[in-house]
């Protein structure tokens, strides 16, 4: 499960991204303009120490865009050239926001959704004491071998950041599509897919496999 808190953030995600996304060689879309959500998704982090988002987003009417996002307390070393920026969150305080592809704990949780088959994780909200759960605006859904083994995966050792990211660990290796639905053929291993409102059709976004 995902507990979100019920804050503000300066400058917001979409700020962040807003400048950030048009230096990626794998962007399609004017720099300067706003960037809008189209939806998102969270994994859990067990330690419940690194926030792991995964949004949606698009400039304009331009293509969609595949974002995986990790919330720290504090920088993640090794990782200056990854990072999207920082932002003031009014419970937490400063965030070091950064690609996910490059962190370790988006790694782990990445590949523990498709080799396990757990998908993302519930989201909720502490209210007077009481859950409430909020409703995700992506849906997820996971095709993988059963029983498939789910390897530690350790370090980050390698990233290729393309139109399909490679993120290469000791024992895993996983992609993530940056623009979904874009036409790019299955991977062998588990595959995680979703769709969104204006996507009615469910697109590959991720692929995992081990070793």
């Amino acid at each position: 499960m995902a507990l979100l808190h019920k804050a503000t953030l300066r400058p917001t995600k979409l700020d962040l991204l807003a400048t950030w996304l048009p230096e990626r060689q794998w962007f399609a879309g004017p720099a300067g303009v706003e960037v809008v959500s189209r939806g998102a998704y969270r994994f859990d982090d067990p330690a419940g120490e690194v926030g792991i988002e995964t949004m949606l987003v698009a400039a304009a009417d331009g293509p969609v865009h595949h974002v995986p996002l990790t919330y720290r307390a504090a920088p993640l070393d090794g990782a200056e050239s990854w990072l999207v920026g920082t932002t003031e969150h009014s419970v937490l305080g400063r965030r070091w926001v950064y690609d996910g592809c490059v962190d370790p704990v988006y790694a782990a949780a990445l590949a523990h959704a498709i080799l396990t088959g757990s998908g993302q994780a519930e989201q909720y909200f502490e209210v007077d004491g009481r859950r409430e759960v909020r409703e995700p605006t992506v849906t997820v859904v996971v095709d993988t071998a059963a029983d498939a083994p789910v390897p530690a995966v350790g370090a980050v050792r390698r990233v290729v950041d393309e139109d399909r990211t490679l993120i290469d660990t000791d024992t895993v290796e996983l992609v993530v599509v940056r623009r979904p639905g874009a036409g790019f053929a299955r991977s062998a291993g588990g595959t995680l897919s979703g769709r969104w409102d204006g996507q009615p059709t469910t697109v590959p976004l991720a692929y995992a496999r081990t070793r």
